[in-house]
């Protein structure tokens, strides 16, 4: 499920955090790692949850509005192609996936007015129209119209936001990477016709499928325990690299950022140099100040070279 990315990602948060504070053990480090990459599965969780409580708000409104004083012929005799999808009570009958939900306390019972707010933006939506009038009644047909659903009504709403927000702090910036995954799970799902829970790491799913892959797990702890263990040092020759006016002016963000490429580079040799200081030079763009991108590029790079040169830094290609 977690590509090398977002674990380089929260990696450099748990590594932000310690920088802020110092006091911080490396065994709580961990934790803090360990909790937010499960936190990421989690979230997969709560929104593939929501699946069920929409059907069935589309139902409450079905039924209330037959129950009408004078209901229209239309109200009268509604199109139930929407209310009687199959993706619902596939996976309200999967007992890992309820289990899982309720073992996690993953419910979105107390969030009725979003889920009406949702329905009634998707009633609006031309391609809930299609599906709707559509004659083709299949499990992939459902599996589709909610890929419309995730994709148009979940990123930019703010009300979602806040909610996640309020649920938990680790899952900060974790929406978008998590609806891939619900996308992902649900082209599976119109495949095979059941769900199954992801893999933690995306190299557990390559080894399940047979195929060479070097642990992600083991990649991220590596790679955290490296650059908590060195990170005084690090600090060190990144301060020493630049000017004194330079160095007052250096952002926390930058240092973690430019410490952990170090760290990478110098740990494992079969990771090209370029890709290293390339993933993090990507993860400035988002999480440090627009010079920072120009910045974390030509120090880590200059810093890799001068390894490089001095035979501290091998790599294998």
């Amino acid at each position: 499920m977690l590509n090398r990315r977002i674990l380089r990602i929260k990696a450099f948060k748990v590594l932000y955090s310690y920088a802020e504070n110092p006091d911080m053990t490396f065994k709580e480090a961990q934790s803090l790692l360990d909790a937010s990459s499960e936190a990421t599965r989690d979230l997969y969780l709560f929104l593939l949850g929501i699946v069920e409580p929409l059907t069935e708000e589309a139902r409450r409104l079905v039924e209330a509005a037959r129950e009408k004083f004078n209901p229209t012929e239309e109200e009268l005799h509604p199109n139930l192609k929407f209310v009687s999808n199959s993706l619902s009570p596939l996976l309200a009958g999967d007992p890992d996936f309820r289990k899982l939900l309720q073992k996690k306390k993953l419910s979105w019972d107390q969030y009725d007015v979003l889920i009406h707010n949702l329905y009634e933006s998707i009633k609006g939506r031309k391609w809930f129209r299609q599906y709707l009038d559509s004659p083709e009644v299949s499990l992939r047909e459902d599996v589709k119209l909610f890929k419309h659903i995730f994709t148009e009504e979940f990123e930019d709403n703010e009300a979602l936001q806040a909610i996640l927000e309020e649920m938990s702090i680790l899952w900060t910036d974790d929406l978008g990477y998590a609806l891939g995954v619900v996308l992902s799970t649900l082209d599976d799902i119109a495949r095979t016709g059941r769900w199954t829970l992801p893999p933690l790491y995306n190299s557990d799913i390559l080894i399940a499928k047979g195929k060479d892959a070097d642990s992600d797990s083991e990649f991220v702890h590596k790679l955290l325990k490296v650059c908590f263990g060195r990170f005084s040092e690090y600090n060190d020759r990144i301060a020493g690299s630049v000017s004194r006016w330079d160095r007052d002016r250096l952002y926390t963000t930058d240092i973690v950022l430019i410490a952990m490429g170090l760290a990478e580079a110098e740990t494992f040799p079969e990771i090209p140099v370029v890709v290293s200081i390339n993933e993090y030079v990507e993860i400035s763009k988002y999480y440090s100040t627009p010079k920072s991108r120009s910045f974390v590029n030509g120090l880590l790079d200059s810093l890799v070279k001068e390894e490089l040169e001095k035979g501290t830094i091998v790599k294998n290609r």
